[in-house]
């Protein structure tokens, strides 16, 4: 994981939340940080838009529920992008 993406996921967890991004660890849940499902949603929202991806919310397999779930998943989304036709 690049540590750029993985300190930008940080920081829209944390702004999101209104929580210090000192507190989040790739073991955190978001139940742990204080996150509301409201929150979750907007969250991954705004890790979309900022990154561009698509986040497979409909995958039974996608950890919501944790930051490691999410690196995870915007990885992976990444790592498609990058591998799609067309990408730069």
């Amino acid at each position: 994981m690049n540590e750029s993406v993985e300190r930008q996921l940080y920081e829209i967890i944390a702004k999101q939340s209104g929580i210090d991004v000192a507190t989040i660890t790739p073991q955190s849940t978001l139940k742990d940080l204080g996150v509301d499902s409201l929150t979750a949603i907007e969250t991954i929202f705004e890790i979309e838009e900022h990154f561009g991806v698509t986040l497979p919310d409909r995958d039974p397999n996608f950890d919501t529920d944790s930051v490691q779930g999410l690196l995870t998943a915007l990885q992976q989304a990444l790592d498609g992008a990058a591998a799609a036709p067309g990408a730069a």
